[in-house]
Protein backbone atom coordinates (compact mmCIF):
# COMPACT_ATOMS: atom_id res chain seq x y z
CA UNK A 1 0.00 0.00 0.00
CA UNK A 2 1.77 3.17 -1.12
CA UNK A 3 1.84 6.46 0.74
CA UNK A 4 1.22 9.48 -1.40
CA UNK A 5 1.79 13.17 -0.87
CA UNK A 6 -1.56 14.88 -1.42
CA UNK A 7 -1.69 17.92 -3.70
CA UNK A 8 -4.78 19.78 -4.83
CA UNK A 9 -5.52 21.17 -8.27
CA UNK A 10 -5.60 24.83 -9.25
CA UNK A 11 -8.62 27.07 -9.44
CA UNK A 12 -11.43 28.30 -7.24
CA UNK A 13 -15.16 27.56 -7.21
CA UNK A 14 -18.22 28.10 -5.05
CA UNK A 15 -17.57 24.94 -3.02
CA UNK A 16 -14.07 26.14 -2.17
CA UNK A 17 -15.44 29.56 -1.25
CA UNK A 18 -18.04 28.01 1.03
CA UNK A 19 -15.34 25.86 2.62
CA UNK A 20 -13.15 28.91 3.15
CA UNK A 21 -16.02 30.90 4.70
CA UNK A 22 -16.73 28.07 7.13
CA UNK A 23 -13.17 28.32 8.34
CA UNK A 24 -13.37 32.11 8.57
CA UNK A 25 -16.35 31.69 10.90
CA UNK A 26 -14.49 29.07 12.96
CA UNK A 27 -11.52 31.41 13.25
CA UNK A 28 -13.74 34.29 14.36
CA UNK A 29 -15.37 32.10 16.99
CA UNK A 30 -11.99 30.87 18.18
CA UNK A 31 -10.86 34.46 18.63
CA UNK A 32 -14.06 35.75 20.23
CA UNK A 33 -14.65 32.77 22.51
CA UNK A 34 -18.43 33.23 22.52
CA UNK A 35 -20.38 35.13 19.89
CA UNK A 36 -23.81 35.56 18.36
CA UNK A 37 -24.46 35.05 14.66
CA UNK A 38 -24.51 38.83 14.25
CA UNK A 39 -21.10 39.08 15.95
CA UNK A 40 -19.74 36.41 13.61
CA UNK A 41 -21.19 38.09 10.53
CA UNK A 42 -19.43 41.33 11.46
CA UNK A 43 -16.15 39.61 12.29
CA UNK A 44 -16.14 37.46 9.14
CA UNK A 45 -17.44 40.14 6.76
CA UNK A 46 -20.37 37.94 5.70
CA UNK A 47 -24.12 38.43 5.62
CA UNK A 48 -26.32 37.24 8.47
CA UNK A 49 -27.98 34.74 6.14
CA UNK A 50 -24.63 33.31 5.00
CA UNK A 51 -23.44 32.93 8.58
CA UNK A 52 -26.72 31.31 9.59
CA UNK A 53 -26.30 28.62 6.94
CA UNK A 54 -22.67 28.04 7.89
CA UNK A 55 -23.53 27.74 11.59
CA UNK A 56 -26.18 25.10 10.82
CA UNK A 57 -23.58 23.05 8.95
CA UNK A 58 -20.96 23.46 11.70
CA UNK A 59 -23.47 22.46 14.38
CA UNK A 60 -24.35 19.38 12.35
CA UNK A 61 -20.63 18.51 12.22
CA UNK A 62 -20.38 18.89 16.00
CA UNK A 63 -17.85 21.73 15.77
CA UNK A 64 -20.06 24.51 17.18
CA UNK A 65 -22.60 24.45 20.01
CA UNK A 66 -25.23 26.74 21.53
CA UNK A 67 -24.36 28.07 25.01
CA UNK A 68 -27.61 29.89 25.72
CA UNK A 69 -29.18 33.29 25.32
CA UNK A 70 -27.66 36.68 26.03
CA UNK A 71 -29.29 40.08 25.68
CA UNK A 72 -26.95 42.23 23.58
CA UNK A 73 -28.93 45.48 23.88
CA UNK A 74 -31.99 46.98 25.46
CA UNK A 75 -34.40 45.96 22.71
CA UNK A 76 -35.40 42.82 20.86
CA UNK A 77 -34.98 39.15 21.59
CA UNK A 78 -31.85 37.92 23.39
CA UNK A 79 -29.24 36.54 21.01
CA UNK A 80 -28.23 32.90 20.92
CA UNK A 81 -24.56 32.65 21.87
CA UNK A 82 -22.29 30.13 20.19
CA UNK A 83 -18.88 28.66 20.95
CA UNK A 84 -16.57 26.00 19.57
CA UNK A 85 -17.32 22.52 20.82
CA UNK A 86 -14.00 21.08 22.07
CA UNK A 87 -15.31 17.54 21.58
CA UNK A 88 -16.03 18.13 17.89
CA UNK A 89 -12.61 16.95 16.74
CA UNK A 90 -9.33 15.75 18.16
CA UNK A 91 -5.82 15.01 16.95
CA UNK A 92 -2.72 13.06 17.93
CA UNK A 93 0.60 14.89 18.06
CA UNK A 94 4.09 13.35 17.98
CA UNK A 95 7.00 15.57 18.93
CA UNK A 96 10.45 14.17 18.22
CA UNK A 97 13.34 16.03 19.79
CA UNK A 98 16.98 15.08 19.99
CA UNK A 99 16.57 14.44 23.72
CA UNK A 100 12.97 13.33 24.04
CA UNK A 101 9.76 11.96 22.53
CA UNK A 102 6.23 13.15 23.31
CA UNK A 103 2.88 11.83 22.10
CA UNK A 104 -0.32 13.70 23.01
CA UNK A 105 -4.04 13.73 22.31
CA UNK A 106 -5.50 17.22 21.90
CA UNK A 107 -9.14 18.33 21.57
CA UNK A 108 -10.57 20.94 19.19
CA UNK A 109 -10.11 23.64 21.82
CA UNK A 110 -6.38 23.02 22.09
CA UNK A 111 -6.47 21.24 25.45
CA UNK A 112 -4.01 18.38 25.96
CA UNK A 113 -6.19 15.47 27.09
CA UNK A 114 -3.49 12.82 27.48
CA UNK A 115 0.29 12.70 27.31
CA UNK A 116 3.00 10.08 26.90
CA UNK A 117 6.66 11.04 27.24
CA UNK A 118 10.11 9.47 26.91
CA UNK A 119 12.91 11.61 28.36
CA UNK A 120 15.94 10.14 26.57
CA UNK A 121 18.38 10.79 23.76
CA UNK A 122 16.59 9.94 20.52
CA UNK A 123 17.27 6.29 19.64
CA UNK A 124 17.27 4.67 16.19
CA UNK A 125 14.22 5.32 13.96
CA UNK A 126 12.77 1.80 14.15
CA UNK A 127 12.83 1.89 17.95
CA UNK A 128 11.18 5.32 17.99
CA UNK A 129 8.46 4.12 15.60
CA UNK A 130 7.68 1.17 17.88
CA UNK A 131 7.48 3.45 20.95
CA UNK A 132 5.23 5.95 19.19
CA UNK A 133 2.91 3.28 17.82
CA UNK A 134 2.44 1.86 21.31
CA UNK A 135 1.69 5.34 22.66
CA UNK A 136 -0.82 6.12 19.91
CA UNK A 137 -2.58 2.80 20.51
CA UNK A 138 -2.87 3.52 24.23
CA UNK A 139 -4.13 7.08 23.63
CA UNK A 140 -6.79 5.92 21.16
CA UNK A 141 -7.86 3.15 23.55
CA UNK A 142 -8.97 5.89 25.96
CA UNK A 143 -11.35 7.36 23.34
CA UNK A 144 -14.89 5.90 23.26
CA UNK A 145 -15.38 3.85 20.10
CA UNK A 146 -18.17 6.14 18.87
CA UNK A 147 -15.89 9.20 19.01
CA UNK A 148 -12.82 7.83 17.20
CA UNK A 149 -14.20 8.99 13.85
CA UNK A 150 -13.54 12.56 15.02
CA UNK A 151 -9.78 12.03 14.70
CA UNK A 152 -8.50 14.71 12.30
CA UNK A 153 -5.15 13.03 11.80
CA UNK A 154 -1.72 12.66 13.34
CA UNK A 155 0.82 15.47 13.39
CA UNK A 156 4.59 14.96 13.51
CA UNK A 157 6.92 17.76 14.54
CA UNK A 158 10.66 17.18 14.46
CA UNK A 159 13.83 19.15 13.79
CA UNK A 160 15.02 18.86 10.22
CA UNK A 161 18.60 17.63 9.81
CA UNK A 162 18.60 15.68 13.05
CA UNK A 163 22.13 14.46 12.37
CA UNK A 164 23.56 17.98 12.12
CA UNK A 165 25.03 20.35 14.72
CA UNK A 166 25.71 17.53 17.18
CA UNK A 167 29.02 19.07 18.28
CA UNK A 168 27.30 22.33 19.27
CA UNK A 169 24.53 20.38 21.03
CA UNK A 170 27.03 18.01 22.67
CA UNK A 171 25.24 14.86 21.48
CA UNK A 172 26.57 11.53 20.16
CA UNK A 173 26.39 10.91 16.42
CA UNK A 174 25.78 7.15 16.50
CA UNK A 175 21.97 6.96 16.29
CA UNK A 176 21.32 10.42 14.81
CA UNK A 177 23.01 9.66 11.50
CA UNK A 178 20.38 6.97 10.93
CA UNK A 179 17.76 9.74 10.75
CA UNK A 180 19.33 11.58 7.82
CA UNK A 181 17.45 9.57 5.17
CA UNK A 182 14.53 8.31 7.26
CA UNK A 183 11.04 9.69 6.64
CA UNK A 184 9.31 9.16 9.98
CA UNK A 185 5.95 10.63 8.89
CA UNK A 186 5.87 8.30 5.91
CA UNK A 187 6.62 5.27 8.09
CA UNK A 188 4.01 6.32 10.65
CA UNK A 189 1.37 6.75 7.94
CA UNK A 190 2.06 3.26 6.63
CA UNK A 191 1.94 1.71 10.09
CA UNK A 192 -1.24 3.42 11.30
CA UNK A 193 -3.28 3.88 8.12
CA UNK A 194 -3.93 7.48 9.23
CA UNK A 195 -3.32 10.78 7.49
CA UNK A 196 -0.07 12.21 8.88
CA UNK A 197 0.87 15.89 8.74
CA UNK A 198 4.59 16.60 9.04
CA UNK A 199 6.36 19.86 9.82
CA UNK A 200 9.54 21.34 11.19
CA UNK A 201 9.20 21.51 14.99
CA UNK A 202 9.70 25.28 15.06
CA UNK A 203 6.96 25.80 12.49
CA UNK A 204 4.66 23.42 14.35
CA UNK A 205 5.05 25.33 17.63
CA UNK A 206 4.46 28.59 15.73
CA UNK A 207 1.25 27.12 14.29
CA UNK A 208 0.06 26.23 17.80
CA UNK A 209 0.73 29.82 18.86
CA UNK A 210 -1.13 31.07 15.79
CA UNK A 211 -4.12 28.76 16.22
CA UNK A 212 -4.52 28.76 20.00
CA UNK A 213 -2.27 31.47 21.45
CA UNK A 214 -1.22 34.98 20.49
CA UNK A 215 -2.43 34.38 16.95
CA UNK A 216 -5.95 35.01 18.21
CA UNK A 217 -4.95 38.67 18.52
CA UNK A 218 -2.11 39.22 16.04
CA UNK A 219 -1.66 37.94 12.48
CA UNK A 220 2.05 38.66 11.95
CA UNK A 221 4.87 37.53 14.22
CA UNK A 222 8.22 35.81 14.40
CA UNK A 223 7.99 32.88 16.79
CA UNK A 224 11.12 31.91 18.72
CA UNK A 225 11.40 28.81 20.90
CA UNK A 226 14.37 28.25 23.20
CA UNK A 227 14.93 24.58 23.95
CA UNK A 228 17.95 22.29 23.72
CA UNK A 229 18.47 24.15 20.45
CA UNK A 230 16.72 27.35 19.36
CA UNK A 231 14.09 27.24 16.65
CA UNK A 232 11.24 29.26 15.31
CA UNK A 233 8.62 29.92 12.72
CA UNK A 234 7.34 32.85 10.71
CA UNK A 235 3.65 33.83 10.71
CA UNK A 236 2.46 36.36 8.16
CA UNK A 237 -1.14 37.33 7.31
CA UNK A 238 -2.45 34.62 9.62
CA UNK A 239 -0.58 31.72 8.01
CA UNK A 240 2.72 29.99 8.64
CA UNK A 241 5.36 30.77 6.01
CA UNK A 242 6.97 27.51 5.01
CA UNK A 243 9.87 28.34 2.69
CA UNK A 244 11.33 26.15 -0.04
CA UNK A 245 12.80 23.56 2.34
CA UNK A 246 10.44 24.17 5.28
CA UNK A 247 12.95 26.22 7.25
CA UNK A 248 11.54 29.75 6.97
CA UNK A 249 11.82 31.38 10.39
CA UNK A 250 14.36 28.87 11.68
CA UNK A 251 16.72 31.42 13.16
CA UNK A 252 19.07 28.81 14.69
CA UNK A 253 21.44 29.07 11.74
CA UNK A 254 21.62 32.86 11.63
CA UNK A 255 25.25 34.03 11.78
CA UNK A 256 26.26 35.89 14.94
CA UNK A 257 29.59 36.92 16.51
CA UNK A 258 31.33 34.31 18.64
CA UNK A 259 30.50 34.10 22.34
CA UNK A 260 32.72 35.73 24.94
CA UNK A 261 31.82 33.10 27.54
CA UNK A 262 34.75 30.93 28.51
CA UNK A 263 32.48 27.89 28.39
CA UNK A 264 31.52 28.35 24.71
CA UNK A 265 33.20 26.24 22.00
CA UNK A 266 35.33 28.16 19.53
CA UNK A 267 33.57 28.71 16.17
CA UNK A 268 34.76 26.51 13.33
CA UNK A 269 34.24 29.29 10.76
CA UNK A 270 34.51 33.07 10.59
CA UNK A 271 31.22 33.47 12.49
CA UNK A 272 29.19 31.47 14.95
CA UNK A 273 25.51 30.50 14.68
CA UNK A 274 22.74 31.55 17.05
CA UNK A 275 22.15 27.94 18.16
CA UNK A 276 25.55 27.88 19.88
CA UNK A 277 24.76 30.87 22.10
CA UNK A 278 20.97 31.16 22.53
CA UNK A 279 19.94 27.66 23.61
CA UNK A 280 19.44 25.69 26.79
CA UNK A 281 22.40 23.55 25.74
CA UNK A 282 24.55 26.68 25.98
CA UNK A 283 23.05 27.49 29.39
CA UNK A 284 23.69 23.96 30.73
CA UNK A 285 27.23 24.07 29.35
CA UNK A 286 27.90 27.39 31.13
CA UNK A 287 26.39 26.13 34.38
CA UNK A 288 28.63 23.04 34.18
CA UNK A 289 31.66 25.27 33.58
CA UNK A 290 30.79 26.95 36.90
CA UNK A 291 30.43 23.55 38.60
CA UNK A 292 26.62 23.53 38.62
CA UNK A 293 25.16 20.23 37.43
CA UNK A 294 21.84 20.66 35.61
CA UNK A 295 21.32 18.01 32.95
CA UNK A 296 17.54 17.69 32.77
CA UNK A 297 14.97 20.41 32.09
CA UNK A 298 13.66 19.94 35.62
CA UNK A 299 17.12 20.58 37.04
CA UNK A 300 17.64 23.65 34.83
CA UNK A 301 14.27 25.04 35.96
CA UNK A 302 15.27 24.51 39.58
CA UNK A 303 18.51 26.46 39.07
CA UNK A 304 16.61 29.29 37.36
CA UNK A 305 14.13 29.44 40.25
CA UNK A 306 16.84 29.91 42.89
CA UNK A 307 16.92 33.28 44.65
CA UNK A 308 19.46 34.64 44.45
CA UNK A 309 20.33 33.00 41.16
CA UNK A 310 23.84 31.80 40.41
CA UNK A 311 25.91 34.43 38.61
CA UNK A 312 26.34 31.94 35.76
CA UNK A 313 22.67 32.41 34.79
CA UNK A 314 23.03 36.19 34.48
CA UNK A 315 26.19 35.74 32.41
CA UNK A 316 24.42 33.41 30.00
CA UNK A 317 21.35 35.68 29.70
CA UNK A 318 23.64 38.59 28.80
CA UNK A 319 25.37 36.48 26.14
CA UNK A 320 22.08 35.12 24.83
CA UNK A 321 20.60 38.62 24.48
CA UNK A 322 23.75 39.89 22.78
CA UNK A 323 23.37 37.13 20.18
CA UNK A 324 19.61 37.57 19.73
CA UNK A 325 19.78 41.33 19.05
CA UNK A 326 21.57 41.18 15.66
CA UNK A 327 19.56 38.13 14.63
CA UNK A 328 16.20 39.75 15.40
CA UNK A 329 17.21 43.11 13.92
CA UNK A 330 18.10 41.27 10.70
CA UNK A 331 14.62 39.75 10.61
CA UNK A 332 12.97 43.12 11.24
CA UNK A 333 15.05 44.80 8.55
CA UNK A 334 14.33 42.10 5.98
CA UNK A 335 10.60 41.48 6.42
CA UNK A 336 9.34 44.41 8.55
CA UNK A 337 8.04 42.07 11.27
CA UNK A 338 6.16 43.97 14.01
CA UNK A 339 5.96 41.27 16.71
CA UNK A 340 8.22 38.62 18.24
CA UNK A 341 6.78 35.84 20.42
CA UNK A 342 9.32 34.02 22.59
CA UNK A 343 8.73 30.76 24.45
CA UNK A 344 10.96 28.19 26.13
CA UNK A 345 11.13 24.64 27.45
CA UNK A 346 11.79 25.97 30.99
CA UNK A 347 10.61 28.85 33.12
CA UNK A 348 11.81 29.76 36.60
CA UNK A 349 11.39 33.41 35.59
CA UNK A 350 13.78 33.03 32.64
CA UNK A 351 11.43 34.27 29.92
CA UNK A 352 10.35 37.40 31.79
CA UNK A 353 13.97 38.36 32.48
CA UNK A 354 15.11 37.51 28.96
CA UNK A 355 12.32 39.51 27.31
CA UNK A 356 12.91 42.50 29.61
CA UNK A 357 16.65 42.56 28.83
CA UNK A 358 16.04 41.96 25.13
CA UNK A 359 13.48 44.74 24.96
CA UNK A 360 15.97 47.16 26.47
CA UNK A 361 18.81 45.99 24.21
CA UNK A 362 16.67 46.28 21.05
CA UNK A 363 15.75 49.84 22.02
CA UNK A 364 19.42 50.75 22.20
CA UNK A 365 20.34 48.90 18.99
CA UNK A 366 17.50 50.01 16.70
CA UNK A 367 18.81 52.31 13.94
CA UNK A 368 17.07 55.55 13.08
CA UNK A 369 13.73 55.13 11.26
CA UNK A 370 13.62 51.38 11.91
CA UNK A 371 10.49 50.31 13.77
CA UNK A 372 11.49 47.96 16.55
CA UNK A 373 9.37 44.85 17.21
CA UNK A 374 7.12 44.35 20.22
CA UNK A 375 7.88 41.29 22.35
CA UNK A 376 5.35 38.83 23.74
CA UNK A 377 5.73 35.83 25.98
CA UNK A 378 4.62 32.57 24.35
CA UNK A 379 1.49 30.79 25.53
CA UNK A 380 2.47 27.15 26.05
CA UNK A 381 6.00 26.76 27.40
CA UNK A 382 7.20 23.14 27.53
CA UNK A 383 3.93 21.98 25.92
CA UNK A 384 4.47 24.07 22.75
CA UNK A 385 6.24 21.37 20.74
CA UNK A 386 3.79 18.53 21.42
CA UNK A 387 0.77 20.82 21.12
CA UNK A 388 2.23 22.14 17.86
CA UNK A 389 2.45 18.63 16.48
CA UNK A 390 -1.18 17.90 17.35
CA UNK A 391 -2.29 21.27 16.00
CA UNK A 392 -1.03 20.43 12.50
CA UNK A 393 -4.03 18.32 11.42
CA UNK A 394 -6.47 20.69 13.15
CA UNK A 395 -4.90 23.73 11.51
CA UNK A 396 -4.82 22.06 8.11
CA UNK A 397 -8.45 20.96 8.35
CA UNK A 398 -10.03 23.97 10.05
CA UNK A 399 -8.03 27.17 9.40
CA UNK A 400 -8.80 29.68 6.59
CA UNK A 401 -5.58 29.21 4.63
CA UNK A 402 -5.50 31.04 1.30
CA UNK A 403 -4.56 27.81 -0.50
CA UNK A 404 -8.18 26.65 -0.05
CA UNK A 405 -9.26 29.34 -2.53
CA UNK A 406 -6.38 28.97 -4.96
CA UNK A 407 -6.14 25.19 -4.83
CA UNK A 408 -2.39 25.49 -4.26
CA UNK A 409 -0.54 23.02 -2.08
CA UNK A 410 -0.45 23.97 1.57
CA UNK A 411 2.69 24.52 3.58
CA UNK A 412 2.21 21.43 5.74
CA UNK A 413 3.24 18.14 4.18
CA UNK A 414 0.32 15.74 4.25
CA UNK A 415 0.89 11.99 3.83
CA UNK A 416 -2.16 9.82 3.23
CA UNK A 417 -2.22 6.05 3.53
CA UNK A 418 -3.96 4.92 0.35
CA UNK A 419 -5.27 1.53 -0.65
CA UNK A 420 -3.70 -0.05 -3.73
Amino acid sequence: MPVRITRTGQGSNSAQLRHFNERIVLQALRRLGEASKADLARAAGLTNNAVGGIIRDLEAQGLVRDVGKKREGQRGQPATMLTLDPTGAFAIGVRLDRVGIEVVRVDFGGRILAHRGHDRVLPAPDEVLELVLDDIESLLAEVPAGERGRLSGIGVAQPYNLGSWLRELELPSSSFKLWDDYDFALALGRATGQTVFAENDGNAAAIAELFYGKGRQIDDFLYVFIGGAIGGGLVMAGDCVHGVAGNAGDIAMMPVPGSRLASAPAPTRAFDVLLTRASLTALKRHLAWHGIAANSLKEVSAVLARRPRPQAVAEWIDDCVAALVPALMSVVSLIDMPHVVIDADVDGGLLDDLIEDLDRAIDLASPESVRRPLFFRGSFGPDAGALGAATLPLFFNFSPRSSILTGAAGSIRETTHAAE
